[in-house]
């Protein structure tokens, strides 16, 4: 899988661009501010309809603008497919495939599949669990596309629930709205219990991946090792060697709706929905001490590289090959981690790398740059492709 030509209007920094890319290595090179890593962000919003960088749209629109658009062409295997999408302000995104309007921007998902490796990453191990959670539904999405509609059905449940909770909570408990409850944790155990299975599918899978990888960037480390953690699943269910059954969904289903009946009265007391995947949480285990508040600060960044290598080797695995976007990361590497991630990069069909400085590239992955550079003043600045001469290192923080 490549992209064979990207375009932006009117997002982040860029009035326009349009790059035609190939196969291979893309280096996109300039002083930080410059707006590189405005066009990795665009490139993963194709894949994942999100940020990696704000929770938000409205951001990513260029600042005066109404609307910011990306597009780009996708080959995979043979095929080319074109991919649109509009962010708008105020408004409901919309998105086209070969200049066709489809009913839901998720319909684009799964034409472009990416993995990203960037420098907020260090979140994946010393952040909070949303964090991880994200990570793991990214991923899940991008093996199972269709997963995307049950995300954001599981979340309009959820909502609605944990509004019903609080109105609830604060009034009598008519026998109304206890009957209205049934009917949302029916509902809410559904869309969960699908929700549930491809995480725990999912972290079955990538375990021996990520044991793999993290072992190879830090060999002197403990090892490395993944789980779910949830406090209403029972142990069996949670254990990552364990493969995926085809009753899982079913018995999931059924904990649901019991765990969330032994729960009532507490999400009654507190207005809030306290079980679920929402509240859920992907173990990461250095030995047999957490990553998060053990590892030093080289181990948490060997392991946020091990997830995002481990999540390119399982979608390769599966017959699939991401584009490897790496942003600004090899001046935060060491010598070994940098020669790890290279060795990686260098088998990629199609990388996009970002950097301050030609020698933070790895020479296996030199490539002729293209080079970003900005004009206007102040908050008006506009990012441009052109020939501006690249920073030099003692220039890059000034």
């Amino acid at each position: 899988m490549f992209i064979r030509e990207l375009s932006v209007r009117d997002f982040r920094s860029w009035e326009h661009a349009d790059l035609e890319l190939s196969p291979g290595r893309t280096v996109l090179l300039g002083a930080n501010g410059n707006g590189k890593t405005n066009l990795i962000e665009a490139v993963g919003y194709l894949s994942t309809l999100g940020s990696h960088r704000v929770a938000a749209d409205a951001p990513l629109i260029r600042m005066g603008a109404t609307q910011a658009r990306i597009g780009a062409s996708v080959v995979n295997t043979g095929r080319e497919l074109r991919v649109d999408v509009e962010l708008r302000a105020g408004s409901a995104n919309r998105a086209q495939i070969n200049r066709s309007p489809v009913r839901r921007s998720r319909e684009i998902l799964g034409i472009l599949q990416t993995v990203l490796f960037a420098p907020e990453d260090l979140a994946l191990v010393r952040g909070d669990p949303g964090e991880r959670r994200r990570f793991l539904d990214e991923l899940c999405t991008a093996r199972l596309p269709r997963l995307a509609g049950v995300r954001a059905d599981y979340d309009k449940v959820l909502r609605q629930r944990s509004a019903l909770l609080k109105t609830a909570g604060r009034q009598s408990r008519s026998r109304a709205d206890l009957s209205t409850l049934d009917v949302w944790d029916g509902h809410l155990a559904e869309h969960a219990a699908v929700l549930l299975a491809e995480r725990l599918r999912l972290v079955h899978d990538l375990y021996p991946h990520v044991s793999q990888s993290y072992r190879s960037i830090a060999p002197e480390s403990r090892p490395a090792a993944i789980t779910y953690r949830s406090g209403y699943l029972p142990p069996e269910l949670l254990d990552p060697a364990r493969a995926a059954e085809p009753g899982d969904v079913p018995l999931l289903h059924e904990i649901m709706l019991r765990e969330l009946a032994a729960a009532r009265s507490r999400e009654l007391d507190r207005g809030v929905c306290l079980v679920g995947p929402h509240r859920d949480d992907l173990e990461l285990l250095l030995g047999s001490a957490p990553a998060k508040g053990f590892a030093s600060h080289g181990e948490s960044w060997s392991y946020a590289l091990a997830l995002r290598l481990a999540s390119f080797e399982l979608l390769r695995a599966e017959g699939s090959e991401p584009v490897l976007l790496l942003d600004d990361v090899f001046a935060e590497l060491d010598r070994r981690r940098r020669t790890a991630l290279a060795e990686v990069a260098a088998g990629a069909e199609q990388v996009l790398i970002t950097a301050a400085v030609a020698e933070d590239v790895p020479p296996e992955l030199a490539a002729e740059p293209l080079r970003v550079h900005t004009t206007g003043e102040a908050d008006r600045r506009t990012s441009q492709l052109g020939t501006e001469p690249a920073p030099q290192a003692e220039d890059i923080h000034s």
